[in-house]
């Protein structure tokens, strides 16, 4: 039995998302409350610094998301024509309404 016929397309990116959030949250619990595992890949570092990183990453990309959905919102409406007047928009649908009964 195929793989493709067990799953759909978005289910397999949704298995995908799935796992690399799991073995990324992973990491990161791992790497925060015991960073001497990173000696076990071998590589040599110091608790603090890792630490500091392991922090400093994710709120330094949480802030410039936040930042960029602020300026993308602030872009949107600055570049958005304001809406017409509710007096127009009656009136115009009032006009149409006419015009419908009158054929």
């Amino acid at each position: 039995m195929e793989v493709r016929a067990l799953l759909s397309k978005d289910q397999a990116i949704g298995v995908a998302i799935f796992l690399v959030c799991v073995v990324v949250a992973i990491f990161y619990v791992a790497t925060l409350f015991y960073p001497g595992w990173l000696e076990l890949l071998g590589l040599k570092v110091a608790e603090v610094d890792v630490r500091f990183w392991v922090v400093a990453v994710p709120v330094f990309i949480a802030f410039i998301a936040i930042m960029g959905i602020g300026a993308w919102i602030g872009w949107t409406m600055a570049t958005t024509p304001p809406p017409k007047p509710i007096e127009e928009v009656t009136s115009e649908s009032e006009e149409k309404t006419e015009k419908v009964s009158s054929e």
